[in-house]
């Protein structure tokens, strides 16, 4: 079966789960638009879908999807700005009630950054792009130094979480938000390899397992 054939017979099961077996949630998302309390920032990587992962249903998440689920800090100019863009809507317009920054192992995007490997997309948007991410290469260089590179790309990871929350907060209207009670941000790691989810416990300055609970 070619990939073109999956995917159809994978949206006649869809169609058959949400507008044959029960139509009632397409329904209501018809009718009162959507209403998702959750804003997720993942990553464009295949193995790494957010609504997957979390067995959503429709509805249930507004999710931005970039190369290694950066957040950029705020600018303003008149340049075109996506992620942002989509932040807002999520945040001044949706009123979302939390933001989830979801990075995940093994992303190539970070490994080209640790590596200083773009290939032939290091003067493209690709390298100005994870640039974003610098703050993390630096943190980890300094921490890390010495360790395998293996450890260094899951320890730049995990820190490009920490970027993106702070990078996050640059925006007065989500600062405003968070400072107010109205708005969470949390940063989430799937591991793919050991099959967990790990979450960042501000206390402890920890990436913690959730996958137990």
């Amino acid at each position: 079966m070619d990939d073109l054939s999956k995917f159809l017979q994978g949206f006649q099961r869809f169609k058959q789960k949400y507008f044959a077996d029960d139509k009632a949630l397409y329904e209501r998302l018809t009718q009162e638009g959507q209403k998702p309390s959750t804003l997720v920032i993942g990553c464009c990587d295949a193995r790494v879908d957010p609504a997957l992962i979390t067995d959503c249903a429709p509805g249930d998440m507004f999710v931005i999807r970039n190369v290694a689920n950066l957040v950029p800090p705020r600018e303003v100019g008149p340049t075109n700005q996506g992620v942002s863009a989509a932040l807002e809507f999520g945040v001044s317009v949706l009123n979302v009630e939390r933001i989830i920054v979801l990075g995940h192992a093994h992303c190539g995007g970070i490994a080209a950054l640790m590596k200083d490997d773009m290939g032939s997309a290091s003067a493209g948007y690709l390298a100005r792009w994870i640039g974003i991410a610098e703050p993390a290469r630096q943190r980890v260089w300094e921490e890390f130094g010495e360790r395998p590179i293996e450890e260094q790309i899951r320890a730049c990871e995990l820190a490009s979480i920490l970027v993106s929350l702070n990078n996050l907060l640059t925006f007065p209207w989500i600062r405003e938000r968070v400072e107010q009670g109205q708005l969470n941000l949390h940063g989430w790691y799937f591991d793919f390899e050991q099959g967990d989810l790990l979450g960042y416990h501000p206390p402890s300055g920890e990436f913690v397992s959730l996958g137990s609970k």
